[in-house]
Protein backbone atom coordinates (compact mmCIF):
# COMPACT_ATOMS: atom_id res chain seq x y z
CA UNK A 1 0.00 0.00 0.00
CA UNK A 2 2.91 2.39 0.57
CA UNK A 3 4.10 2.23 -3.02
CA UNK A 4 0.66 3.35 -4.20
CA UNK A 5 0.87 6.36 -1.88
CA UNK A 6 4.31 7.29 -3.23
CA UNK A 7 3.25 6.92 -6.86
CA UNK A 8 0.08 8.98 -6.39
CA UNK A 9 1.99 11.68 -4.53
CA UNK A 10 4.54 11.88 -7.35
CA UNK A 11 1.81 11.98 -10.01
CA UNK A 12 0.09 14.86 -8.23
CA UNK A 13 3.45 16.61 -7.78
CA UNK A 14 4.46 16.34 -11.44
CA UNK A 15 1.20 17.97 -12.48
CA UNK A 16 1.80 20.82 -10.03
CA UNK A 17 5.37 21.56 -11.22
CA UNK A 18 4.17 23.94 -13.91
CA UNK A 19 1.69 25.73 -11.66
CA UNK A 20 4.18 26.29 -8.84
CA UNK A 21 6.68 28.23 -11.00
CA UNK A 22 5.02 31.63 -10.50
CA UNK A 23 4.61 31.35 -6.69
CA UNK A 24 8.22 30.16 -6.48
CA UNK A 25 9.42 33.21 -8.45
CA UNK A 26 7.57 35.50 -6.03
CA UNK A 27 9.01 33.66 -3.02
CA UNK A 28 12.56 33.95 -4.42
CA UNK A 29 12.04 37.68 -5.05
CA UNK A 30 10.84 38.07 -1.46
CA UNK A 31 13.87 36.15 -0.13
CA UNK A 32 16.24 38.25 -2.25
CA UNK A 33 14.74 41.46 -0.84
CA UNK A 34 15.46 40.33 2.71
CA UNK A 35 18.73 38.40 2.30
CA UNK A 36 21.66 39.04 -0.02
CA UNK A 37 21.57 35.96 -2.25
CA UNK A 38 24.38 35.60 -4.80
CA UNK A 39 23.25 35.68 -8.43
CA UNK A 40 24.56 32.15 -9.08
CA UNK A 41 22.16 30.79 -6.41
CA UNK A 42 19.05 32.35 -7.96
CA UNK A 43 18.19 29.48 -10.34
CA UNK A 44 19.00 26.59 -7.94
CA UNK A 45 16.96 28.32 -5.23
CA UNK A 46 14.06 28.80 -7.62
CA UNK A 47 14.20 25.16 -8.74
CA UNK A 48 14.37 23.90 -5.15
CA UNK A 49 11.36 25.95 -4.13
CA UNK A 50 9.36 24.77 -7.16
CA UNK A 51 10.08 21.14 -6.30
CA UNK A 52 9.33 21.70 -2.61
CA UNK A 53 6.01 23.42 -3.31
CA UNK A 54 5.02 20.74 -5.82
CA UNK A 55 5.80 17.93 -3.38
CA UNK A 56 3.96 19.73 -0.60
CA UNK A 57 0.85 20.16 -2.76
CA UNK A 58 1.12 16.53 -3.93
CA UNK A 59 1.28 15.29 -0.35
CA UNK A 60 -1.64 17.52 0.58
CA UNK A 61 -3.76 16.27 -2.31
CA UNK A 62 -2.97 12.63 -1.56
CA UNK A 63 -3.52 12.55 2.19
CA UNK A 64 -6.13 15.26 2.87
Amino acid sequence: MQSVDIVLTLVFSVVMLLFMAFPAMKIVEWIEERIAVPQRWHNPLLFAIVVFLSLAIGIFLRFF
